[in-house]
């Protein structure tokens, strides 16, 4: 049975001005109010880690988007073990990582991920593992483009992500974009214009995402740079369930409320949220300086060192006046609550209704003490949540 949703939702009442003269007509009474005890929220807010195997993902989740590339191996390894310690048991990688992606480094996340894990008796055991299957992009090296997202693309991504990984199966297998045009990393209005012509139909991958799950390689699969319409789609399916979305969500980006929330909450699809510190803006360090088309701060800091480099994550994270005026607004918000600017965007998207997990990515043993600490924290208390809101309201979603 079809599932049709609209991919923005919002409605606000309706005026109409009346003739000079005319009488106001009577509308029907308001409704009694609901007593206190009905007044609950009709679907689970996920605010605990979920479950998607024998291991527990913790809902800090340890982004290795960089290892391979900027972060070596034996920094990775440092950082994987500090992770584990601190008690996060869920990392994130994917057959596209690491970024910025060329032919030499293809492959090295998941190759970096797995080495460790072959390194440490028994570390498989105790970790979430997530990798992602990448969509059709102009990226050759990555099973010759790869030119769709199909039933036997699919199928072909997970054989190679588990030999680089060195194990037998993965906890969560995500579609990483559509095999269909979507506005993706900067853009956020739909052109139908732009629609593929021979589109893989979303069913047909899922039916081979099933296939995985039945032959024990995968033990869930989920959606990833999806809109409502996709999610809703899997929904459709008879099998698998969709496990978990992973979209963009920050104080930056907060389009999933108006896009994909209504279809999480009523399919009981948790959201996994990335770049919940919008590739580093909202710690704060690219608030001094920058002109132009450039951000101030530190000239190693990533968007500085891969400019020119990292297309999606320029487009995304372009230093618009917008962008700029949140961000400062932002850590000025931090500083009079008495947080660092991290402190504050990590405890509000894991205090979000809705949100399983926050993927992070760093490149210290002391960010992810931090990051740690932070998650540990506990949501941020009313007052200033009603202050993000008020920065939401003058300046929404510059990064979408």
């Amino acid at each position: 049975m079809p599932v049709l949703i609209p991919v923005r939702h919002g409605w606000r009442a309706a005026t109409r001005a009346r003739r000079p003269g005319a009488a106001a007509r009577a509308g029907p009474p308001p409704p009694p109010p609901r007593p206190a005890s009905a007044r609950v929220p009709s679907y689970p807010p996920f605010p605990t880690p979920i479950h998607l195997g024998p291991t527990t993902a913790s809902r800090l989740i340890l982004g290795t988007m960089q290892f391979g590339e900027a972060i070596d191996t034996p920094t990775a390894f440092t950082l994987l073990d500090a992770a584990l310690e601190a008690g996060i048991t869920s990392f994130d990688t994917a057959e596209m990582y690491p970024v910025p992606q060329r032919a030499a480094s293809a492959g090295g996340s998941e190759a970096s991920l797995g080495s460790w894990l072959r390194s440490r008796p028994g570390a498989r055991a105790k970790v979430h593992l997530t990798t992602k299957v990448a969509g059709p992009g102009g990226m050759a090296w990555v099973r010759g483009g790869p030119p769709r997202l199909d039933g036997p693309g699919l199928t072909a991504a997970l054989d190679g992500s588990l030999a680089r990984l060195g194990t037998d199966a993965v906890d969560l297998l995500l579609l990483h974009w559509p095999d269909r045009y979507v506005p993706l990393w900067g853009e956020s209005a739909y052109d139908p214009g732009r629609a593929y012509g021979d589109a893989t139909p979303l069913e047909e991958v899922w039916e081979a995402a099933g296939r995985a799950v039945a032959a024990g390689k995968a033990r869930a699969v989920g959606l990833s740079n999806e809109t409502a319409w996709g999610l809703e789609r899997a929904l459709g399916c008879a099998s698998p369930p969709v496990a978990a979305l992973q979209n963009a969500y920050s104080l930056l980006a907060r389009g999933f409320e108006e896009t994909c929330a209504e279809s999480c909450a009523a399919g009981g699809v948790p959201l996994l949220a990335y770049a919940p510190l919008a590739a580093g803006l909202l710690t704060g360090k690219y608030c001094g300086g920058g002109v132009g088309r450039a951000w101030g701060g530190p000239p190693a800091a990533r968007l500085n060192a891969l400019r020119g480099r990292y297309a999606e994550g320029e487009a995304r994270y372009a230093p618009t006046t917008p962008a700029r005026a949140a961000t400062r607004a932002y850590a000025g918000l931090a500083a009079a609550a008495g947080l660092s600017p991290a402190a504050l965007a990590l405890r509000w998207v894991l205090g979000r209704p809705l949100v399983a997990g926050a993927v992070v990515g760093v490149t210290g043993t002391d960010q992810l003490a931090q990051l740690s600490a932070a998650a540990a924290a506990g949501p941020l208390p009313p007052d200033v949540l009603e202050a993000v809101d008020r920065v939401h309201a003058r300046w929404p979603s510059p990064t979408p």
